[in-house]
């Protein structure tokens, strides 16, 4: 889908689709984008799509609308999406638009998205994250 009119990658890795998405996309060019996705998920066996949006800095309501439809869309065809890489702007627009880690699942890297599709359960809080890796070393001492 990088075709220089849209500034989007699709990559194909396994049974995992990684899009990175380079700059803010209009209207017409997240319709694309949301399209080339579809057929890609329905191209391959796909388990996990990963939405790398650590270069984005702004979203409005017709861009949440896409990635809630494309988290809806994979999931009706057996795959996880989940997002990743959301700088804290973004977060605050995400939350103002309705986006939740419940409707889309979202993680702090490619590798913890990856985390994410593979145990098919949302992230859970740092917090939570800190206080299990602290039990588990009491529990070797």
């Amino acid at each position: 889908m990088d075709d220089g009119q849209t500034p989007v990658a699709i990559l194909h890795q396994g049974s995992y689709l990684v899009v990175s998405i380079r700059a803010a996309l209009d209207d017409d060019q997240l319709d694309r984008f949301r399209q080339g996705l579809s057929e890609a998920i329905g191209r391959r066996q796909t388990r996990g799509v990963l939405i790398d949006v650590s270069e984005l800095d702004v979203l409005d309501s017709f861009g949440s609308r896409t990635f809630r439809d494309i988290a809806e869309m994979a999931r009706l065809r057996g795959a996880t999406a989940v997002i990743v890489g959301v700088q804290p702007d973004l977060a605050m627009a995400m939350a103002h638009l309705g986006i939740d880690s419940v409707s889309i699942p979202t993680a702090l890297d490619l590798e913890e998205g990856l985390d994410v599709v593979d145990n098919r359960r949302p992230r859970e809080p740092a917090q939570s994250r800190k206080s299990q890796r602290d039990e588990n070393e009491e529990k070797r001492r």
